[in-house]
């Protein structure tokens, strides 16, 4: 099956979910959490992080996560991750308790496309201090895609992780696990990255992207929210519609895209220090914000 193939079988599955201009929403992806381990990426960022989420759950805003949330192809098992980054999955459930929360699998986390998985590893865990299971996300359902329809105007936003584009790692993703895991994983403390990678491999992420494009031009310039490259992208309007929302593995950064007013913007939360001398998180505007239907035929 061909990237233009599998990236329009994602959009006719996908979940749809209605919207306004009154919506709020904040699109994070490849937050790659893992063990806190040497090898885990998100450890660096799970301050900014957890701030940044916090402050999104406290203004009302319905939080989307465009795949790779978790790393699953370095970690064996979810329960050392949750172990890890317990703080974040309690936020995560604040969310999911309000219907604000709705995942999409990446490559990374591609065992989520399993409901059995899911139901097995996230519905509950294990809490040593009251010697009982507690519920965690029971009944949550991943996605390969989101597509985001405008109640008045039908417009649409399509949202996936963007690995569809990427032959390698969405049809072989059994393969790319196990060489990260014997293979690169260990290498990666050297700072040796892995090749197959688009996030670490330029011309790779260029052809990827060069995909996504040709497939938006042939579905009517549809606005597409993807991650996977790790790299940011806010198109203007007139241009192809093709944003990417980057990544929470940034050094020092996280970026994402937010929805709100009608309008997009593309975001960075990092720590800054004050004249103080005192060390923030905060919230910079790096492009937008646009309104949505300026991008519209």
């Amino acid at each position: 099956m061909s990237s233009q193939k599998r990236l329009s079988r994602a959009y006719h599955r996908a979940k749809v979910i209605p919207f306004n201009d009154r919506s709020r929403f904040i699109l994070f992806s490849d937050c790659h959490r893992g063990d806190n381990s040497f090898a885990d990426d998100f450890a660096n960022n799970r301050n900014i992080y957890f701030h940044a989420l916090q402050h999104y759950y406290k203004a009302g805003f319905i939080y989307c996560e465009l795949g790779d949330g978790d790393e699953l192809w370095e970690n064996l098992h979810f329960e050392a991750i949750f172990e890890a980054h317990k703080n974040v999955y309690g936020l995560l459930r604040k969310f999911y308790l309000d219907n604000r929360l709705h995942m999409v699998w990446g490559n990374h986390d591609m065992v989520y496309k399993d409901p059995k998985y899911v139901r097995e590893h996230l519905s509950s865990y294990f809490e040593p201090i009251e010697g009982k299971n507690k519920e965690l996300l029971e009944g949550i359902q991943y996605n390969e895609a989101i597509v985001l329809k405008h109640e008045n105007s039908g417009q649409e936003v399509f949202l996936c992780h963007g690995h569809q584009a990427d032959w390698w790692n969405y049809t072989f993703w059994r393969w790319s696990r196990f060489l990260v895991r014997v293979l690169w994983k260990p290498l990666q403390v050297w700072g040796i990255a892995d090749p197959t990678s688009p996030a670490k491999n330029y011309k790779e992420l260029i052809r990827l992207e060069k995909r996504i494009k040709k497939w938006i031009v042939a579905h009517n310039l549809r606005i597409t929210i993807a991650g996977h490259t790790h790299r940011p992208r806010f198109p203007e309007p007139g241009e192809i519609p093709f944003f990417n929302d980057g990544s929470c593995v940034h050094p020092r950064s996280i970026t994402g895209i937010e929805i709100e007013n009608g309008q997009i913007s593309l975001i960075k939360w990092h720590i800054a220090t004050t004249e103080e001398g005192v060390l923030r998180v905060v919230r910079v505007l790096l492009e937008g914000p646009q309104n949505l239907k300026d991008y519209a035929l």
